[in-house]
């Protein structure tokens, strides 16, 4: 990719090193959100902030190329702190990036005979009840994410609650719907009312992304031999 050498060749010339050998590029996808439950300030506002952190994770990959392996310890290390910080941008990078892709679906519309209503019915008992339980993971998160996705050591889906970028990250989980509710997000259009944000949210839900990714869960779920 251009980008990509145009990135390595830039921070090898102010790094002052010859080649960088293991870092990785992302880019950041333009999101066109249609929803008018979300001001035009506010769809742009985090849209920047998404491109502010995929080009944070971009840097942060670079520079960990030249970071001393040798001197690195738990205490105070530049290595220990690019990989702080490349855990921090690259949950932000891809988890915004799952919340653009499954919001703002005027035609949002999901049928019982999908496999993502049996599954979250299955799972949760009834789709009613996954609902519930979905806001209530959303209302509990600190400036984060509420997630549903497939765990594969339990072989079933669940409900999960991120703060931040990086606090109660699930360990073997794949997420299958994400919905950003940090305060930047909504409270320029809702103030406090997380709630009603949320529901908002719901009401355009993405279901066919929400179902294509489902299946690849699926997938994964008969490698790991735990499915239900």
């Amino acid at each position: 990719m251009d980008l990509e050498r145009q990135i390595r060749a830039a921070v090898a010339k102010t790094l002052g090193v010859k080649k960088l050998k293991e870092s990785y590029v992302t880019q950041a996808k333009k999101f066109k959100l249609s929803t008018e439950f979300l001001s035009a300030k506010v769809k742009t506002a985090r849209q920047n902030d998404f491109e502010g952190y995929v080009d944070a994770l971009n840097q942060t990959s670079a520079r960990l190329d030249t970071a001393s392996r040798d001197e690195a310890n738990n205490n105070a290390s530049e290595y220990r702190q690019l990989k702080c910080d490349e855990m921090y941008c690259l949950n932000a990078s891809f988890l915004r990036a799952f919340h653009f892709e499954n919001i703002s679906d005027l035609q949002s519309e999901l049928s019982m005979d999908s496999l993502v209503f049996m599954r979250l019915e299955r799972d949760f008992g009834t789709f009613d009840d996954w609902q519930k339980d979905f806001i209530a993971a959303g209302m509990s998160s600190r400036d984060g994410y509420a997630i549903t996705a497939y765990n594969v050591f339990l072989g079933r889906y669940m409900n999960v609650v991120i703060d931040g970028e990086s606090e109660n990250v699930p360990v073997g989980c794949l997420p299958v719907i994400c919905l950003d509710v940090s305060e930047g997000a909504y409270f320029k259009d809702y103030l406090d009312d997380r709630k009603t944000y949320l529901i908002a949210m719901m009401k355009e839900f993405n279901w066919e992304k929400i179902e294509e990714r489902l299946k690849k869960t699926e997938k994964v779920s008969k490698i790991y031999g735990v499915s239900r």
